[in-house]
């Protein structure tokens, strides 16, 4: 009995044993991967952030734009001059450029005419005595002479401003606020503007607009193109502070050229001059006094004994209102001169100052009582200081 007893006890460890056995082979095989079939571990997503290329020659033109204004910083910096005063010694009341290796200087006429006993201070803060050859307020410019050794000076090239195109680039060197050779830069903003005069009817003509910045002290300083070549002379800004606002004028260099050698050799500069005064033909005026042209400049006087009353020329002949403004209609429309256009005061007061001289003849196509004519006219010296 006891003997069946303990080979059935051994039986049942034997089972149980073979249970258990296989209960851990089968954990193994729920837990252990099987070596025929490889794990994979989970990669990690790296992103790369990898800039945009600029596109190719991108940097050094960046380059050549910096180095183009160094440049002609370098070159034509030398050349411009601080104009003060004994009284205002180290205090630029304007700026100045070497014109020739004689010593002539240019600026403005305003400038010039400011204080008395000028002085002209170099590049090499080397200052001298100035004295004015020519002045001329009918285009703002003047001649300073001053006595240096050719060798000390850097005589400024001119351009030529009649090829200017807006949006081209514009830099401007001068003395604002007393800040001696100032560099600014900016674009062409605008060509053939016309700029009133503060002491005569009379305007300044073919003004160059330009959003370099300008300020008190840059007047009479040169504005240049990308070259180095002088464009205008800057003489003014359009402002309500009175300093820059982005709207700055410059004298046009052609101007420059014609008034210039002038003043040198006489000390003036003969203006031409019709002898007119009137409006630029504007759509309220063409249905108002009946006109038969929509473009022009309608005469309303002339002035006694000038070119265009020796020509035959007809000034207003009747008072009307036109969009609430006084005015005298039935006189000439000019539409043209030397079959140049004509469409408003600025292009006919252009045409004078850039293509005519003083005994020139010229001719008038005008426009009266509905049929279109030519008048001849030999144009005469500007009167007086205007």
């Amino acid at each position: 009995m006891r003997n069946r007893i303990a080979i059935g006890f051994l039986l049942g460890v034997l089972v149980f044993t073979g249970l258990a056995c296989n209960a851990s082979e089968l954990q193994s095989l729920l837990t252990t991967p099987s070596p025929s079939t490889p794990v994979t571990q989970p990669t990690a997503v790296v992103i790369v952030l990898t800039p945009t290329p600029l596109p190719p020659g991108l940097p050094s033109a960046i380059d050549v734009e910096e180095q183009l204004v160094i440049d002609v910083y370098a070159r034509i910096g030398p050349s411009v001059v601080c104009i003060t005063a004994q009284d205002h010694f180290g205090n630029c009341i304007g700026s100045g450029f070497v014109f020739d290796a004689e010593g002539h200087i240019v600026t403005n006429n305003h400038v010039a005419t400011a204080i008395p006993n000028l002085l002209v201070t170099l590049a090499d803060e080397h200052s001298v005595p100035a004295e004015i050859v020519g002045a001329d307020p009918g285009s703002d410019l003047a001649v300073l002479k001053i006595d240096v050794p050719p060798d000390q000076l850097v005589v400024t090239p001119l351009g030529d401003s009649s090829a200017l195109q807006v949006g081209q680039r514009a830099i401007a060197i001068g003395n604002p606020f007393g800040l001696e050779r100032t560099v600014t830069t900016g674009v062409i903003s605008s060509l053939g503007r016309t700029l009133a005069r503060d002491d005569s009817d009379f305007q300044l003509a073919e003004i160059i607009q330009t959003d370099a910045a300008i300020n008190p002290g840059n007047s009479g300083g040169p504005l240049l193109d990308s070259k180095g070549r002088v464009i205008g002379v800057n003489t003014a800004i359009r402002s309500i502070s009175g300093v820059n606002s982005g709207v700055g004028f410059a004298i046009p260099v052609d101007i420059v050229k014609r008034v210039v050698p002038e003043l040198i050799t006489h000390g003036r500069y003969r203006h031409t001059w019709i002898g007119i005064r009137g409006r630029t033909v504007t759509p309220e005026m063409v249905d108002a006094l009946g006109l038969t042209v929509d473009t022009g400049v309608l005469i309303s006087e002339i002035e006694a004994g000038g070119p265009a009353d020796s020509a035959g020329l007809r000034g207003g002949s009747r008072e009307v209102i036109v969009a609430g403004i006084r005015m005298l209609g039935g006189g000439d429309v000019v539409i043209a001169i030397n079959n140049d256009t004509v469409k408003s005061f600025d292009d006919l007061i252009n045409y004078l100052a850039t293509q005519t001289s003083v005994g020139d003849v010229v001719v008038l196509r005008v426009v009266r009582d509905g049929q279109e004519t030519e008048v001849e006219l030999v144009l005469d010296e500007r009167p007086g200081e205007r």
